[in-house]
């Protein structure tokens, strides 16, 4: 097995928290953004509270879809263990694959 480094060791562990952090951003912008975007289609920004009316489904349209884009970033992020027995087996079925190729021919 290969050693790793204090060098590498540093390396993988800020490209992760540079991944966390990204995830935070984006998650703080969808919050902020859709918030904006709520309160636009209640109409607070139109007229006070007077004119307060129900938002119609168009406008979820922006939050749902985002949100699963954000769902994935986060699941990419943070690797459930779902996603990451899936990668493994995956991984290790690439690895046996490419033995058996290997020793089919030589």
């Amino acid at each position: 097995m290969k050693n790793i480094s204090e060098e590498e060791k540093l390396e993988k562990a800020k490209k992760r928290l540079e991944q966390i952090k990204g995830f935070y951003v984006h998650a703080t912008a969808y919050a902020l953004v859709n918030l904006f975007l709520l309160l636009s289609a209640i109409g607070l920004f139109s007229g006070g509270f007077v004119n307060l009316h129900m938002p119609g489904w168009a406008h979820f349209t922006t939050p749902f879809f985002w949100g699963i884009g954000l769902l994935f970033h986060g699941l990419n992020t943070f690797k459930t263990g779902v996603i990451k027995k899936w990668e493994d087996r995956k991984i290790k079925e690439y690895l046996e694959k490419e033995e058996r190729d290997f020793k089919k021919f030589n």
